[in-house]
């Protein structure tokens, strides 16, 4: 037998109930409206994803409830709806405790629901089973196929609950996720599904969310496969949208917990399943930190952001991004030459500005950092750091005369040496290209401007702020390599030594000089302070600073 299954790839806003509730209400409608049997959303898409510390709050879990019980008589009745909410169990001590949920809701009620058991964070969740006395797993029978479900990370763990769920010989295993993007996570998650859809013995169907949260982008890839781990469709990437599958189903297999429907059902046409075309690595950043940018600006209620141009790379990437998350009339750059601006900066700049149409102003700051400088009596490494920070100033006076959203434009390589005056360059609300590396800032801008040449378009970023050799331009003929190793050597130590967490034997032990690694560990483990004041920004790696690596400011450990 076949059932069509509608996969909702949709992007709910934390705390928007109403919101959500519509954004499901209208995935049910479509899905209906298409013959499908099931709809599935998301983990969590009733309250958004991740609440983090709002699952704490007894208001927030009843509210969540209150909006699911609303839900359930507002959809469709003909039609089943597995739905991701936040729930409350209240304990012996009278206290609230929150639950990771999915509801199954059908005919105006919500039938079952099931618990997730394994948590990324544990602080916040507790485990609170709610179904079948004595099963750990739940079983609902469809249309006379017993469903299984499991929540993203359950599927994750070896021997947990998809083998519990394969001893009971489901016809169908669904799997609504909040999985966040990080690079090559697709492969690995098209590794997983299949290997549990095998161990299952069951189709498998995996649901994944869209859209921007703080410092987390989800990136969609839905993905259906059959009993044997062969991938029947997989949806978009970064995109919004109803995937529907007609799915091969074997009926009563097992024991089931609930039995909604025992009518089998037959479909007058089969769809044809699809394969959405899979991105490239940059096409794929690009994308992640688009869509980040996009709803963080949108979400929390900013209209345009603004960027200091200084003609460099890292700042071209950022204006260019921020072009395309959120179009030209909603970016504003500002130059902000000072006595050390060479002329191809500003030149730089403005070409940029004329590249995409985005609006920009020159701001002379000579004046102001020469009343700072004759005031304080700054030399040496503070006079430099003024001129960071009459920039930051700036940039920040203009936000809140214009309510622009400033976006920092520092990335990994600087953030992972310090290299960033704090108040000055390290300043603004958002930092869209915080955890990628100076040699991916060079890789993402070449992409992105044979992708617009490609278009018959005009490159965004001036080439010769590709190709010029990189400097904070705080001091005469400054070069960052006066203060940094090559940004091509560094990055691969970075990598090592931040990503994989190698300490300094090992990676003298993989090549790199030993005063190389020396140098650089130092300039590691004395930056955290710093890291910890920059902006959030969009995470796109395993190793996110202030999302995943996260060390003690303040520590007489040394690596060296």
């Amino acid at each position: 037998m076949k059932l069509r299954v509608a996969l909702a790839q949709v992007n709910p806003t934390v705390g928007d109930l109403v919101g959500n509730a519509a954004l499901i209400k209208d995935g049910v409608a479509a899905a209906a409206a298409q013959g499908a049997q099931i709809a599935i959303f998301p983990e969590m898409v009733l309250t958004g994803y991740p609440v983090e510390d709002l699952a704490l709050r007894p208001s927030f879990q009843q509210a969540s409830r209150a909006a699911l019980a609303q839900l359930a008589t507002e959809i469709d009745p003909s039609i089943v709806a597995i739905v991701g909410y936040l729930d409350q169990v209240v304990t012996t001590d009278g206290a609230g405790k929150p639950q990771n949920k999915v509801a199954v809701i059908y005919g105006g009620a919500v039938k079952a629901s099931y618990a997730k058991c394994h948590l990324p964070n544990y602080g916040v969740f507790d485990e609170y089973r709610n179904f079948a006395p004595g099963s750990e797993t739940l079983v609902v029978r469809i249309h006379g196929v017993d469903v299984g479900i499991a929540i993203c990370e359950d599927l994750w763990i070896d021997g947990g609950i998809t083998a519990q769920l394969a001893a009971r010989k489901p016809g169908l295993v669904i799997v609504p996720n909040g999985s966040p993007y990080e690079r090559n996570k697709d492969d690995i998650r098209l590794s997983l599904v299949t290997g549990r859809a095998r161990q299952a013995a069951a189709p498998l169907v995996y649901v994944n969310m869209t859209g921007g949260q703080d410092d987390l982008v989800f990136d969609g890839d839905s993905i259906v496969v059959n009993a044997a781990g062969d991938v029947i469709a997989r949806a978009p990437q970064f995109e919004d949208g109803i995937m529907l599958v007609d799915i091969d189903v074997t009926t009563r297999t097992s024991t089931p917990d609930v039995v909604i429907s025992e009518d089998e059902v037959s479909l007058e046409r089969s769809l044809v399943p699809g394969i959405a075309h899979r991105l490239g690595d940059e096409e794929e950043i690009w994308n992640a930190i688009v869509v980040g940018l996009r709803d963080y600006v949108a979400k929390n209620g900013f209209t345009s952001v603004l960027v200091g141009l200084s003609g460099g790379i890292d700042s071209a990437l950022v204006a260019a991004l921020a072009v395309d998350a959120l179009g030209p009339d909603r970016v504003h750059g500002v130059g902000m030459p000072s006595k050390y601006s060479s002329e191809h900066s500003l030149a730089d700049a403005r070409q940029m500005a004329a590249n995409t149409g985005l609006g920009f102003r020159v701001v002379e700051i000579h004046k102001m950092v020469d009343a700072y400088i004759k005031e304080l009596s700054l030399t040496g490494l503070a006079e430099e750091n003024v001129q960071a920070r009459v920039r930051g100033t700036t940039l920040m006076g203009l936000s809140n005369q214009e309510g622009h959203l400033v976006l920092a434009t520092g990335n990994k390589s600087e953030l992972a040496c310090g290299y960033s005056t704090l108040y000055g360059d390290a300043v603004g609300g958002y930092a869209p290209i915080k955890d990628i590396y100076k040699t991916d800032v060079w890789a993402l801008s070449r992409w992105r401007n044979q992708v617009a040449r490609d278009a018959g378009e005009t490159p965004p970023i001036p080439e010769n702020s590709i190709t010029k050799e990189p400097s904070a331009e705080l001091r005469p003929d400054q070069k960052d390599s006066d203060s940094l190793p090559e940004y091509e050597i560094l990055d691969q130590v970075l990598k090592a030594y931040v990503d994989d967490d190698l300490g300094r034997d090992a990676l003298i032990a993989a090549g790199f000089d030993k005063e190389l690694v020396m140098r650089v560990i130092g300039l590691v483990d004395r930056a955290e302070y710093k890291r910890r004041q920059y902006p959030p920004g969009t995470k796109v790696s395993q190793r996110a600073f202030g999302k995943d690596r996260r060390l003690p400011m303040t520590s007489k450990w040394r690596e060296l």
